[in-house]
């Protein structure tokens, strides 16, 4: 079987399985799984379902989501249409099959640009929703894009290519086929390499300086970008130009900025001495000698890691100051990444490029600490098997794209089978997933409703504040913790559309409001949410259940009347008074529910020993370092000390004991302090391993 067939296969079973779960349809979980890969990837910000078909053949109307308000996205409509097979084989589709998908979502732009037709539907009608926001902005719209997801297999070659205009509003496509889900789920890449060929397609190859020396561990130039490139390149590519990991952080200040682009209308020829410019990466470069010297004939893969504000400003300036961007010029810093050095590499240079910045870059990228310790949680802390089933398993975080599914390609099938026990594919989260869990319980449901990207770069940013003060809160216990979050985020998810007041839509702002409800109830001053029940037993009890079903009907009702003036219920749900709205009503629990709390001090107690016990672990394992180092190895340290007098009477002290094993044995106090000293030594540069 190929990949792409088994992937087929394991997509299916997850698709059914998460229809009948929840009880919605099949092409349902479809849009919900896959809109999650096309905000992650970055191809749209937000991914807001919104199904609506009419009519048939010719006049058939049909669209199944949207990306938000164009106004929060540089003026870019999404939207998206969903063409699903409920088959076992893997099907295909050409390029002659895309019109007959496009077209009706075409057909319906058309038509939700008229108030007649928006009039004409109920007002809690998604239809209803999107054409209300459609006709109220787009006189600000710049470009339409239209996203066709499929769970076919598409052999066409086009992609990303123009249509038709209304107007004078570009209209572009692409495809995200079977193939593509595949590609991003196993390495996170969902298109074929960028290349930017400026000798062909961008006017002329750009003059460049090397700022390298031959031999050095990487290629850098420095560029000066000519204005109308720029602005050409970010208008064909958008969002890909921005580092996947950090796309949200950066575009965070990617909007336009107003005295950028008062420079570019006022004072153009001032726009180089004022600016900073950009700083980038590149897989490789192709370079030509010209008769003025080296110059860059084509990038691959370009991405911005400082400079976002720049380049959407220069973006702007097709629309604003279309004349006077041939004399804008900005510098660029480019450094040449090979791939398999981009995760250690990128995020320092984004991190050392982004120093004005208080939490930086960097922090979003999946190789921070926080990432990596939630990860070697998630492989060792096992949880025990809930009623009914036999066997302990673990949750599997997936800190990048493709962990899961390349762990458990490389098993046999035998070895699958024990994966899939250990791990079950219901157990698997990554880092937008957790981030919706925690925001959630943190009385944030409206941050969330905004989409997994812009939810996730808020709680990297807080995240990164606390971990730089410290990161002694994020031990197993907050681990353990976390996955009670999950199970409770999860199993709202499964019971939400199995409700009779549950009309279809806003699931997943139902499903945030309804746990920031039920955590906002519960703690207070002296109780608080039990969640290490919930751990413990692998399952959300009776009593919370019914309470967070009793908060979804209210969150429902709060989301779908919005007040006066606000017809948009997707976009009502962003704004902090509609969680203000919730989490001012008052809910009757029923009396079972103060079962569910437990008291602040038995919690914190909790906490407590889990520290107390991770300070004897800590303790124990500098022990073993530190005799695993052997008596050698720290004469060599001590005595290099003492040479450079950089060790205090204490580190000597403890050096010389740590050199004297096995006569003495250094306590695990004194290893700590051994393994402390080492580590300054090697800040220092005096030692290296």
């Amino acid at each position: 079987m190929s990949e792409l067939h088994e992937y087929h296969q394991n997509l299916m079973a997850d698709i059914r399985r998460e229809a009948d779960a929840s009880g919605v349809l099949m092409v349902e979980a479809f849009f919900d799984r896959m809109t999650e890969r096309l905000t992650e990837a970055g191809e749209l910000e937000v991914a807001d379902r919104a199904y609506y078909q009419s009519g048939e053949g010719g006049q058939k109307l049909r669209i199944d989501g949207y990306a938000g308000d164009p106004r929060d996205s540089e003026g870019v409509l999404g939207l998206i249409v969903c063409d699903f097979v409920d088959s076992d084989e893997v099907q295909t589709f050409g390029k002659g099959d895309v019109p007959p998908i496009l077209n009706p979502l075409i057909r319906f732009l058309k038509k939700a640009r008229t108030e007649e037709f928006r009039d004409a539907l109920n007002e809690v009608s998604p239809a209803f929703q999107v054409s209300d926001l459609i006709i109220a902005t787009w006189s600000q719209v710049t470009k339409v894009k239209l996203i066709l997801v499929s769970n076919r297999q598409y052999i066409g070659r086009d992609d990303t290519v123009k249509l038709a205009e209304m107007g004078d509003v570009p209209i572009t496509w692409s495809v995200w086929d079977l193939a593509r889900f595949e590609r991003f789920d196993r390495s996170g890449q969902a298109r074929e390499d960028m290349v930017i060929d400026f000798a062909n397609d961008f006017g002329a190859p750009l003059p460049a300086l090397k700022a390298s020396q031959t031999g050095a561990a990487l290629e850098s130039y420095l560029l000066i970008v000519p204005g109308e490139q720029l602005a050409a390149i970010y208008d064909r590519w958008g969002a890909r130009l921005l580092e996947a990991n950090v796309r949200s952080f950066l575009q965070a200040r990617a909007k336009t900025n107003k005295g950028i682009q008062k420079t570019v209308r006022e004072e153009p020829e001032l726009f180089f001495p004022y600016n900073n410019g950009l700083s980038a990466t590149a897989d490789d470069v192709s370079c030509v000698r010209t008769d003025d010297g080296l110059a860059i004939s084509s990038i691959s893969n370009l991405q911005i890691v400082n400079g976002a504000q720049t380049t959407g400003s220069i973006h702007a300036g097709l629309k604003s100051a279309r004349e006077q961007l041939p004399q804008v010029f900005v510098q660029m810093k480019l450094t040449v990444v090979p791939p398999d050095r981009s995760e250690d590499i990128v995020p320092k240079i984004s991190e050392y490029a982004n120093t004005q910045n208080k939490v930086n870059a960097a922090d979003f990228f999946s190789n921070h600490p926080f990432h990596i310790r939630i990860e070697q949680f998630s492989r060792s802390v096992i949880f025990t098997a809930r009623e009914g089933e036999r066997h302990d398993s673990k949750w599997f975080y997936e800190r990048s794209r493709g962990q899961f599914i390349n762990a458990r390609g490389r098993l046999t099938a035998a070895q699958q089978k024990k994966f899939d026990l250990e791990f079950p594919k219901a157990q698997l989260f990554g880092k937008t997933d957790l981030a919706k869990f925690e925001y959630s319980a943190a009385g944030q449901p409206h941050i969330v409703s905004r989409g997994a990207q812009k939810n996730f770069a808020e709680f990297a940013k807080e995240l990164g504040e606390a971990w730089s003060k410290s990161d002694a809160k994020y031990d197993e216990l907050w681990y353990r913790r976390l996955i009670a979050k999950a199970i409770i985020f999860r199993k709202l998810e499964a019971e939400v559309p199995k409700q009779p007041w549950y009309e279809g839509g806003y699931r997943a702002n139902i499903v945030t409001y309804a746990m920031a409800k039920v955590f906002h109830d519960s703690n207070g001053e002296k109780q608080v949410l039990d969640l290490d029940t919930i751990w413990r037993r692998q399952a959300v009890p009776e009593a919370l259940q019914r309470a967070l079903l009793l908060a979804a009907a209210e969150a429902n009702d709060v989301i779908t009347h919005p007040p006066s003036g606000v017809r948009n219920m997707s976009e009502w749900a962003k704004q902090q008074a509609c969680w203000n709205g919730l989490k001012g009503r008052r809910l009757d629990y029923d009396a079972e529910f103060d079962g569910c709390l437990v008291l602040e001090e038995i919690a914190r107690t909790s906490e407590r020993d889990q520290r107390k016990k991770k300070r004897e672990m800590d303790g124990i394992s500098a022990q073993s370092e530190v005799v695993n180092r052997g008596p050698d190895f720290w004469r060599e340290i001590l005595a290099r000390g003492v040479a450079d007098r950089k060790l205090t009477p204490k580190d000597q002290q403890i050096l010389q004991v740590c050199a004297s094993m096995p006569r003495q044995l250094p306590s695990e106090l004194q290893s700590k302090h051994a393994m402390s000293v080492l580590e300054r030594m090697k800040d220092q540069g005096l030692v290296s391993g």
